[in-house]
């Protein structure tokens, strides 16, 4: 078994959390598998001109090397933070000109904007932090921004979401090289899930989705989240709304974003979702309470959008000790992204 190598870029304001998760599951990997002489994975971190680097929230990162010194990479991994939008003009094209020929380039939160800038997304689908999304895809169109996945993989370039979801994807890596029992193994010892599908969402429905301008389609987003199981289709909705079938179908989908048929898929979805996790409810009853009418009809929703059957994803992300509380939000870093 040979040696991989993974570079980790540092620069000022990168995000500490971006560095070390990751970091740790790759160095983690050595408990499980390779030998002391060949260990699965060397890490190594470096900057330009190798100098020490202030990461966010002011902890002193020293690197390993000068980045314009180092040897290709098996791996190369660019963090993200609020140092992005003062990004070195000479590590964008240090990225521009050594990246393109590396068998792996993977980026964290929106460590995105400096493949972007760098022109190694163009024409790929791609992610980052669900805050940060529109933007990357107004400043660069011809990435294909896809704001829903933790994590999306375009050939040799992988992309992530928030911080958390880098080691999502580093623990997908592992398990590409290594397989599903090493992964399993620094999932258990790292407390973390193994794995989330990299299409589960990262954020809310109510939360991805545009807030409609006008008060009588508020309401009906609204009343919609608040009963799922009710009848949603394109007529009821309307006839809530006071609107023709056709005029609220355009306006909706103008202002919201998706079309209302959509809309009620990820919402029932959502729901669905949250009941596996937070209550005790059988399948059946948690498919009549979303609206699905039979638990196939939930399945194969599940099946289309996570990859992932109701029964599985309950297993995996069902935490016992926290069923039937209050679902609560996750709070979600702020993140500006300037340029």
């Amino acid at each position: 078994m040979s040696t991989r190598s993974v570079l980790v870029v540092l620069f000022d304001g990168v995000q500490p959390l971006d560095v070390a998760g990751p970091l740790d599951v790759f160095s983690v990997a050595a408990r499980f598998a390779g030998t002391e002489e060949a260990p699965p994975y060397v890490v190594r971190t470096a900057s330009l001109g190798g100098g020490a680097v202030r990461s966010a929230g002011g902890l002193r990162l020293v690197p390993d090397f000068d980045l314009t010194g180092v040897e290709d990479p098996d791996l190369l991994l660019v963090p993200g933070g609020p140092g992005v939008e003062h990004a070195d003009a000479g590590l964008v094209t240090w990225l521009r000109e050594r990246a393109p020929g590396l068998k792996r380039v993977v980026s964290v939160c929106t460590g995105a904007f400096l493949l972007a800038e760098a022109g190694l997304l163009d024409g790929r689908r791609a992610t980052t932090h669900w805050e940060a999304c529109a933007y990357l895809a107004g400043m660069y169109p011809r990435v294909r921004v896809d704001s829903t996945p933790i994590f999306v993989r375009d050939g040799p370039i992988a992309t992530s979401a928030g911080v958390t979801a880098g080691v999502d994807l580093a623990i997908a890596l592992v398990e590409e090289d290594f397989g599903r029992a090493v992964a399993h193994e620094i999932a258990r010892l790292l407390v973390v899930f193994m794995r989330r599908p990299g299409n589960q969402a990262q954020f809310s429905v109510q939360l991805s989705a545009q807030v409609a301008r006008s008060d009588p389609l508020r309401e009906v987003q609204d009343w919609a989240a608040a009963n799922p199981a009710a009848d949603l289709s394109v007529p009821a909705m309307a006839q809530r709304a006071g609107l023709s079938t056709r005029q609220f179908a355009r306006a909706f989908t103008e202002q919201v974003g998706v079309t209302p048929g959509r809309y009620v898929d990820l919402l029932r979805l959502e729901a669905a979702q949250r009941m596996l996790t937070d209550t005790r409810d059988g399948v059946i009853r948690i498919a009549r309470r979303c609206g699905y009418g039979t638990p196939e009809a939930m399945r194969r929703a599940f099946l289309r959008e996570l990859d992932i059957s109701p029964t599985e994803y309950r297993r995996v992300f069902a935490n016992s000790s926290s069923v039937g509380s209050d679902p609560r939000q996750p709070r979600v870093p702020r993140i500006s992204v300037r340029r």
